[in-house]
């Protein structure tokens, strides 16, 4: 992990506190120096464990018996500042997935962007029917469709449209200032054709109304494809993490 700059950790802090925020687990429990998640179905984000200063291997032994307690494989979220629990974790055998990139973008840079007319996005809480539908068909089922619904923060859903139907989808939430979407899905027969471009500037859009002035998303690094949309659309990384889960 690179060096962390106090400037850098002020704003991973927002980010990774809006992350929480709008992306939120069903239940957070200390346990030593870790915040343990529980979220049965909903990913990786809510239910790994993360580490409030420094830890002992001890500290880990007993966070991976609680973590099997409640039914749960040992996995730790590993932030910039944590290399000494990453190599904790490394040497206890943990094998290292979902490298994720946070990238981000004041939102002024965005929101007067062009987008064909035709992609217009309609925002709308609770989904509708077809939203649900686009999620499913990516892996997005209804645990992951309940950590949108109890995320306590401003927030909606956006429906994009191409040649007049609906093509795509999207979670957005608010906190921190920073507007972070979720769960892009463009269906096969609209991708390429820009909408995730589109869908992604009415985000911010959505965003700024409610008073965010930076624009996030969280991207596994190996997504090629939402990476380079991203890059594209001007978006920095500001920091990175990754996972470490023990299968045996």
């Amino acid at each position: 992990m690179p060096e962390v700059t106090p400037d850098m950790t002020q704003e991973l802090a927002r980010h990774f506190t809006c992350a929480d925020v709008t992306w939120p687990a069903a239940q957070k429990t200390d346990c030593g120096p870790f915040v343990l998640r529980s979220s049965p179905g909903g990913g990786k984000r809510v239910t790994a464990a993360t580490a409030k200063g420094p830890v002992t291997s001890d500290d880990v032994m007993v966070a991976e018996r609680r973590m099997r307690d409640m039914g749960q494989k040992p996995l730790f979220s590993l932030r910039p500042g944590d290399e000494d629990l990453d190599a904790i974790l490394a040497a206890r055998g943990y094998a290292v997935v979902d490298e994720t990139r946070i990238l981000t973008i004041p939102v002024a840079e965005l929101i007067g962007e062009d987008t064909d007319v035709e992609q217009a996005s309609l925002a709308v809480w609770e989904p509708l029917a077809i939203q649900l539908e686009f999620w499913a068909a990516g892996g997005i089922g209804p645990d992951r469709i309940a950590v949108m619904e109890r995320a306590a923060c401003p927030k909606t859903a956006l429906i994009g449209r191409h040649d007049n139907s609906p093509g795509g989808t999207c979670y957005v939430g608010v906190s921190e200032g920073i507007g972070m979407m979720h769960a892009l899905e463009i269906i096969p027969a609209a991708r390429r054709s820009g909408m995730g471009r589109a869908m992604s500037i009415h985000a911010a859009q959505w965003a700024a109304r409610q008073g965010a002035t930076d624009f996030a998303v969280l991207c596994v690094a190996s997504n090629i494809p939402a990476n380079r949309l991203y890059e594209k659309l001007g978006m920095r990384q500001v920091g990175q993490y990754h996972y470490r889960i023990k299968e045996s």
